[in-house]
């Protein structure tokens, strides 16, 4: 790609130049007093990416068409596999009984939505994916990570005082060691990977356009914390949580523009919280309950 066409993306992520587009004459308005007043070019937005709201809810809508598929079609395997004689329905409610599904289930789910996600941004609009979605590597790593894991600590002292549920359904995907370990894996991979691209690659910056920086960080914080409430029982406290740890990636989003920092704090809470949970249960093999009380994804 040459430079010519670099410059070309960057003008088309951050919105006009001056040079490009020169600030249109002040206005001269009679104030009460018939004084002119001198009105200055219009601010631009805040965010300028290249797709648009439509863009966004196409991808939310193929998510939950994925995901409706994908239940549909681990139910049928745990009933094809395991539970022969039992209805659909029946069926469907001994699939939770497989952790080891349930976790292959969900990295497939990943799969068509992040092509999806390529495909629309590289197909429709000729941009380069990871550069339109502002994934600018921070220099300083180890910030991000170290208040992912801040973050956790005071959530903890948060969680300590009000009423956090003690069995979730989230909790039991932790039973057996070895399912454990996928997890933990998958919490400080795909799952913030996904969850950052979507949230605050594409929802934010739409968001910030229309309403302003401090209402899109906001209004994409709570999707991501509905997202999660049937994890944990529908349990208000765990949704507070999860509110404040979209909240605080959104603010990282905005000051430092890039998904990328987004993508460390989120983790950094995930490995944190795994790391302290495979300590206190010497390696997955004791699981008290309510000790993964408000793990975002």
């Amino acid at each position: 790609m040459s430079a010519l066409d670099n410059q070309h993306i960057d003008q088309q992520l951050e919105g006009p130049s001056a040079d490009q587009n020169p600030p249109p004459s002040p206005e001269v308005i009679g104030s009460p007093s018939n004084s002119p007043i001198a009105l200055g070019p219009a601010v631009a937005p805040a965010e300028n990416p290249v797709w648009n709201g439509w863009d966004v809810l196409l991808i939310a809508a193929l998510t939950f068409v994925v995901m409706a598929v994908l239940q549909f079609a681990m139910v049928k395997v745990a009933q094809w596999l395991w539970f022969p004689h039992s209805t659909f329905s029946r069926a469907a409610q001994k699939v939770t009984e497989i952790p080891t599904l349930i976790i292959a289930s969900q990295i497939l789910f990943y799969i068509p939505i992040a092509l999806f996600m390529v495909a629309l941004v590289e197909g429709k609009y000729r941009v380069p994916f990871w550069r339109s979605i502002r994934w600018n590597w921070p220099s300083s790593v180890w910030i991000f990570l170290g208040l992912g894991s801040a973050m956790l600590m005071v959530l903890m002292v948060l969680e300590s005082l009000a009423p956090m549920p003690k069995d979730t359904p989230f909790e039991h995907l932790f039973d057996k060691p070895l399912d454990a370990y996928l997890m933990a894996m998958i919490a400080v991979s795909f799952a913030p990977l996904m969850e950052e691209l979507f949230f605050r690659g594409f929802l934010y910056p739409v968001l910030a356009k229309w309403f302003g920086v401090p209402s899109g960080i906001v209004l994409s914080a709570l999707p991501f914390a509905l997202l999660h409430l049937p994890q944990y029982g529908y349990s208000w406290a765990a949704g507070l949580t999860i509110l404040i740890v979209g909240v605080v990636c959104g603010i990282v989003r905005a000051y430092t523009k890039s998904v990328g920092a987004c993508f460390l704090v989120h983790a950094a809470y995930n490995g944190t919280q795994m790391l302290i949970a495979v300590a206190l249960t010497r390696g997955f093999t004791h699981m008290p309950k309510g000790l993964l009380q408000c793990f975002p994804g």
